[in-house]
């Protein structure tokens, strides 16, 4: 079993008692040390349709995150004698959106939809179900504004579209650009073992 295969058992438990799952890890050599990265996220309630938007991490939510995760490491003694540096983060904008709980997270958000058959779509996400996403995309020069329902297994790439000046909603729904998640790299903490 590979590093990074015995570093998700060790580390989802304390991250799950904070909320939290694990996204993705990878392990790479760097110089004498070797980096690990895990990219965690939010738990995101699997409840039907999601209509809301999910609030970003936070950096303290990523700092208590990244103590939890190198205690756990330390205990279980996962990663050996071999220095290593510990870098705890969120996904950020650039991750693709490839599951149904990526959709819900990022409901409210501007993202750009390549179907597996037709011509790519790009609307605002105002519902994502357990089956599929509701888009609402708006006029362009020749087609009026309509609403777009995909069924994930239609999705071949879906990706949230970087905006600066994001349009009112009328709503505070928690997801304000300037957050420390909404970076295409994401909120994160780093910390060397």
């Amino acid at each position: 079993m590979s590093v990074k295969d015995q570093i998700r058992p060790v580390v989802e438990p304390p991250l799950a008692a904070l909320g939290l799952l694990v996204e993705d890890v990878a392990v790479t050599p760097a110089g004498k040390r070797r980096m690990v990265r895990i990219w965690i996220d939010r738990v995101v309630p699997d409840d039907g349709d999601s209509t809301t938007s999910t609030p970003p991490l936070s950096l303290d939510e990523v700092a208590d995150a990244t103590r939890v995760v190198s205690d756990a490491l330390d205990e279980a003694d996962t990663m050996g004698e071999q220095p290593y540096t510990l870098e705890v983060t969120s996904p950020g904008l650039d991750r693709p959106l490839t599951e149904p709980r990526h959709f819900r997270r990022n409901v409210g958000r501007l993202v750009t939809i390549t179907p597996t058959e037709g011509d790519k779509v790009t609307g605002r996400i105002v519902r994502a179900g357990a089956d599929g996403v509701t888009l609402e995309v708006p006029a362009a020069k020749k087609t009026p504004a309509r609403t777009v329902e995909l069924p994930y297994a239609a999705i071949s790439r879906a990706v949230v579209e970087v905006e600066f000046s994001r349009p009112d909603s009328g709503a505070d729904d928690g997801a304000d650009d300037t957050s420390g998640d909404d970076t295409t790299g994401g909120a994160a903490a780093t910390e060397e073992e």
